[in-house]
């Protein structure tokens, strides 16, 4: 033991002495562990927002979206290409009226990408077109003025709720906003309300606080001629029914589509293959980041012979009075995975620090796996390339090392 601890001891001293190429040296390693768990705390934060955004819609929630979105195992296979065409219309929605039982409410959903005008103030925005059900289903409330009723939709009544950046954005201030008039697609529309500050939209969807939130039926004059929508929300009135609901509602849809043109999904199977989508993401961002760690590998292995070729005199008088070649094997071995040991918490430590820089304004978050896979990397890179520069030092002869000049 004491063995050991001399040889650790030495190497620190080592250290010491050349305390600006300790740091050069361990500076890859650093970069390479701080870029690994900072990109798997960022996809960490991603799942976790968008997770959260589902849950925020709570459980009792069915989607139902053109296309087989989900394998049989579970797996995202994507959107059709007509997702964000349309692919349901009135009639859908009639008829799962009548066939379902112990549903809240259906809501056709259409949405659209604009730009909206106020005075000489313009904003890009989404249209979310749907039933007055639709601010329940997405937890939306107004903090100015209301949101539109049943009877807008049954009227087609030319009025919107703005989402509260985009109302910030077009009014200097938003509470002189219900009342005014904002023009978009050459059509005019009152405003009635501006919605509490909600934050993202789901699904990698646009956020909620840049919408124009307005009637379905109001946009068949001319932003959906066509009188189709992109998505059905259903409201399973008790959660325990939500598997019933679901299976009602594919056997209605199944009278007029085939079954690869729909899909019922429920939000944990979302989620499920949300969680199968980041998984593979995070594979692919250590992947990246490990590449920082070889190329920081590399430096170290080329300190390191420099350093023996440095030292070549020291080593030889080493040898002459007794120290023997697995000696200066570990020697120089332990300075390599100390080297790596360094730069790999201290890249932990610096992306811990960032994290909780972070955290307070978006849900990054380390990652135990990570932090045991960036600091058992880095000490393998100690091994792997210290041992060729340590075996270097280990075989020279006591008298040519001597020698050397």
């Amino acid at each position: 033991m004491n063995y050991y601890v001399f040889q650790i001891k030495t190497a620190l001293k080592d250290f010491e002495r050349s305390k600006v190429r300790t740091f050069l040296t361990s500076l890859g390693i650093m970069i390479g562990v701080f870029s690994v768990v900072i990109l798997i705390a960022i996809g960490i934060g991603l799942r976790n927002y968008i997770e959260g955004q589902f849950e925020s819609l709570g459980s009792n929630l069915l989607f139902v979206v053109p296309g087989n979105v989900l394998g049989e195992d579970g797996s995202f296979e994507g959107f059709s290409p007509d997702a964000f065409m349309g692919s349901f219309d009135d009639r859908d929605v009639s008829s799962l009226e009548r066939g379902l039982e112990g549903v809240e409410y259906i809501i056709p959903l259409y949405s659209n990408s604009v730009t909206v005008e106020q005075g000489a103030e313009s904003e890009s925005a989404t249209i979310f077109a749907g039933s007055a059900d639709v601010f329940a289903a997405l937890s939306l409330e107004a903090e100015i003025g209301d949101v539109f009723s049943d009877s807008d939709v049954g009227k087609k009544s030319k009025v919107v709720v703005l989402g509260n950046k985009l109302a910030t954005n077009l009014f200097s201030d938003i509470n002189s906003a219900v009342g005014q008039n904002v023009r978009f697609s050459n059509q005019r529309y009152r405003v009635i309300g501006v919605l509490e500050e909600k934050g993202g939209g789901g699904f990698g969807g646009p956020s909620f606080d840049e919408g124009v939130y307005m009637p379905y039926t109001t946009t068949y004059s001319n932003l959906n001629p066509d009188r189709e929508f992109q998505e059905l929300y259903i409201g399973v009135t008790n959660e325990e029914d939500v598997d019933r609901v679901k299976e009602d509602a594919e056997e209605v849809l199944q009278r007029r589509y085939e079954d690869d043109e729909f899909s019922v999904v429920k939000q944990t199977e979302l989620v499920n293959a949300i969680n199968q989508i980041f998984g593979v993401i995070n594979i692919v961002l250590v992947a990246i980041g490990s590449i920082s760690l070889v190329v920081g590998g590399i430096g170290i292995m080329n300190i390191m012979y420099a350093n023996v070729t440095e030292r070549t005199k020291e080593i030889g008088i080493r040898r002459a009075i007794g120290a023997t070649e697995k000696d200066i094997l570990f020697q120089f071995l332990a300075e390599s995975i100390m080297l790596s040991l360094l730069g790999g918490i201290s890249g932990l430590l610096l992306a811990a620090l960032v994290v909780v820089i972070v955290k307070p304004y978006f849900p990054v978050g380390l990652d135990m796996a990570a932090v045991l896979i960036a600091i058992g990397i880095s000490s393998a890179i100690g091994i792997f390339f210290g041992v060729f520069p340590a075996r270097r030092a280990a075989s020279l002869t006591p008298i040519e090392a001597i020698r050397y000049e």
